[in-house]
This record gives C-alpha cells, sequence and structure tokens, in this order.
C-alpha cells in the first residue's frame, strides 16, 4: 500500500463496506506489547490472535533499542459510535457548508463508520515507539491527534522534521513487513484481516469482523 496518496482511500468508501467477511473466529488475546499509557482498560490491549502474533514480529523487526507500545486495539461499537459522533460535530464546526455526505467522509479521516470498523474487529492497533526506557518518541504529532489539530501531520506521509520521518518509516517497515496496512490519515493506524486490509491488498474476504470483548 502506497504511504502517499494525495486521494487515500477511506473507510468511508462503499467499496470497503461491501468486501465480505469470512471470519475465522480467533479469539481476542492480550496483544503481547507494552500498553503505551498506564491505566489502559485491558479490553483495549486485546485484540485477535493472528493480529497478537504480527504484533510479534513487528516488535522483532525493530532496531534494538526501540519498542512497539500500544495505545488501543479492540474497541466496542459503542465506543467507536461515541467517538464518531464527536468528532463528527468537530467537522461540522471546521466545515460549515459541507453536507453530510462530505462530513461523514472527512470524519472517516479520523475514525471509522462503526460497521466497518478495524478496532471493532479487533483487527487494528493504535502504536508508537518508545525507547528502553518506554519513554515516548516523537513521530511529529501526537498519536491521536486529528487532521484539525496536528495541521495534517498526522497524516503517514506528511512533513515532519527528519527525526520523526525516521521512526515513522522504522514503524512502518516493522508493520508492513508483519502483514499490516496503514491508514495512510493516521501514521499510528494499523491493521490486519479487517475490511480495509482485504481492499488494499486484494483479499477475497476479511478475516475478522465485528467481535465482542
Amino acid at each position: 500500500m502506497p504511504l502517499v496518496s494525495d486521494h487515500p482511500l477511506l473507510l468511508s468508501d462503499p467499496r470497503v463496506a461491501a468486501v465480505p467477511v469470512a471470519d475465522r473466529g480467533e479469539p481476542l488475546v492480550p496483544a503481547g506489547i507494552r500498553a503505551l499509557r498506564p491505566g489502559t482498560p485491558a479490553s483495549a490491549l486485546r485484540v485477535r490472535a493472528d493480529v497478537a502474533r504480527r504484533l510479534a514480529a513487528a516488535q522483532r523487526a525493530l532496531p534494538a533499542g526501540l519498542h512497539l507500545a500500544l495505545s488501543e486495539g479492540w474497541r466496542s461499537p459503542t465506543a467507536q459510535a461515541a467517538i464518531v459522533a464527536r468528532y463528527a460535530a468537530t467537522v461540522e464546526a471546521a466545515h460549515p457548508g459541507a453536507d453530510a455526505a462530505e462530513v461523514a467522509r472527512l470524519t472517516s479521516r479520523y475514525v471509522s463508520p462503526v460497521e466497518v470498523a478495524p478496532h471493532v474487529a479487533g483487527a487494528a492497533v493504535d502504536v508508537t515507539l518508545v525507547d528502553d526506557d518506554g519513554v515516548e518518541l516523537d513521530l511529529g504529532c501526537p498519536l491521536d491527534a486529528t487532521p484539525e489539530d496536528s495541521d495534517g501531520r498526522c497524516f503517514t506521509a506528511a512533513h515532519v522534521p527528519p527525526t520523526s520521518r525516521a521512526l515513522r518509516d522504522t514503524l512502518a517497515a516493522a508493520l508492513t513487513g508483519a502483514g499490516f496496512v496503514n491508514y495512510p490519515t493516521e501514521w499510528w493506524h494499523w491493521s490486519h484481516g479487517d475490511r480495509y486490509w482485504a481492499l488494499v491488498t486484494g483479499a477475497p474476504a476479511a478475516l475478522h469482523g465485528p467481535v465482542g470483548p
């Protein structure tokens, strides 16, 4: 999947929703990498078993002194819907002339529609890099920064300082090598087995659909 695109494929694209799901029934398991923030609920640190195995492979591919840190994995449909509603209101305020379809499209740059959300399927992770002491490294903007808050620096291919670009490239190399695809409007969001992944990679179906905790 190219990391640079003037017109990135968004999760609101009808082609994403059209991808069939052939759920493998893999359970949610602990992600197996450190939590980015103390006190993160255990449910948010769980992912599908195959995703956990791939995270372990990505961690092994990182240079010495760098470690994956997980902000969030699985997310409930209720939590997903709340984020959609909250950010849609931000988009409406920032783009007063946008109609409903455009608001939905712009909203999906930052948060997926519930029905196709990779996090709800346990197939996505929001991750960054930390050092040996667990200190979060600077990848150009805070993880979870909106396009408005970050002035677009949340986009994976955005112009950021060279040190941050090098870290983004290192993160991308490890995760891509482990089979993940990136959501190009969020440098921290990577997934495997969901509808978006299937469409990007040409797989005939998603491997993971919505799953309970």
